[in-house]
């Protein structure tokens, strides 16, 4: 038996991580500062399309308060003999807590907004077009500045999308309150916030759906695990290939493990270089787990039953 393992596979999420957290943290005092005049503004004038946008600003804040979370502890509770995979996990979870906490405001704001069609309220303008272009400015700079982290972090895109969807939405409030400003119709509050409501919810499902196949240890969309098969196969001295999983820890980090079953003559420690270098290079995938076995050990693996 032999088994060969991937290295430095922790390092590139913890020193990236020290970029994210100061991005998260300069998204987090701009998004609290101004989702708290939203509010006050929202519920003063009694504009639902401000309410909806500081709603989503509040998931903003409360996003980024996790995800900050998250990487902080990934960052101090590393891989131990009881958590062999540490703490990496704590950012898809925030990143689905983020996803559930989305679905509920847009749901909110929809019947909300349903119920009021019927009977608009009157809003006051001037007030809802000024909170509104403050919270613009606010989701233009947390927009910028975590849009390279999302990129890299499923955690940081969560709060990323949740920056993007509030963005679109100060517009849809700025375009509100000019309407209501200068005509005076009452539909457009409620419009607006049925728009914003309906904009977020895709997005929504798309993150959601990312951090549930990483928590259901799914093999990640950009990797072809049959061709990994194949190529593995090919490699001199291989006769099978079996076991094999491929699923992500957490962003930008992949895993894989197998078991490949040898001819007698071949020499393991070259055989194992070869799919760890193959696996790298062409999937970049730096953590393997390979056991490399003769064909009597590989009888035994069919006997198994999952």
């Amino acid at each position: 038996m032999g088994h060969g393992h991937g290295h430095g596979h922790t390092a590139a999420p913890v020193s990236a991580s020290g970029r994210y957290l100061r991005a998260l943290l300069v998204a987090l005092v701009i998004g609290a500062g101004f989702m708290v005049l939203e509010f006050v503004v929202g519920f003063t004038t009694g504009s639902l399309a401000l309410i909806s946008d500081a709603a989503h600003m509040f998931t903003d804040v409360l996003g980024v308060g996790m995800a900050l979370t998250a990487i902080v502890l990934a960052r101090r509770s590393g891989p131990t003999l009881s958590r062999t995979f540490g703490m990496y996990r704590a950012e898809v979870l925030a990143a689905l807590g983020n996803a559930v906490l989305l679905f509920g405001v847009a749901g909110y704001v929809l019947v909300e907004a349903i119920g009021r069609i019927t009977d608009p309220p009157e809003v006051a303008g001037l007030p809802v077009l000024l909170a509104a272009g403050a919270g613009l400015v606010a989701n233009i700079v947390a927009f910028f500045v975590l849009r390279s982290g999302a990129r890299e972090s499923l955690n940081v895109r969560g709060a990323y999308l949740e920056v993007l969807a509030d963005l679109i939405g100060s517009v849809g409030v700025l375009i509100s309150g000019a309407i209501t400003l200068t005509t005076g119709w009452r539909y457009a509050d409620p419009i607006i916030g049925v728009a914003i409501g309906l904009f977020v919810l895709p997005r929504t499902w798309t993150l959601a759906r990312r951090a549930l196949r990483i928590l259901f240890q799914h093999a990640p969309n950009t990797v072809d695990v049959g061709a990994i098969s194949t190529e593995l196969a090919a490699l001199p001295g291989v006769s099978d290939v079996h076991d094999l999983h491929v699923w992500t820890l957490t962003s930008g980090m992949e895993v894989a493990s197998a078991h490949l079953t040898m001819d007698d003559e071949v020499e393991q420690s070259t055989v194992l270089t070869k799919a760890q270098d193959l696996l790298a290079a062409r999937y970049s995938i730096n953590h393997a787990t390979l056991q490399v076995e003769g064909p009597q050990c590989a009888r035994r693996c069919q006997e198994l039953s999952w």
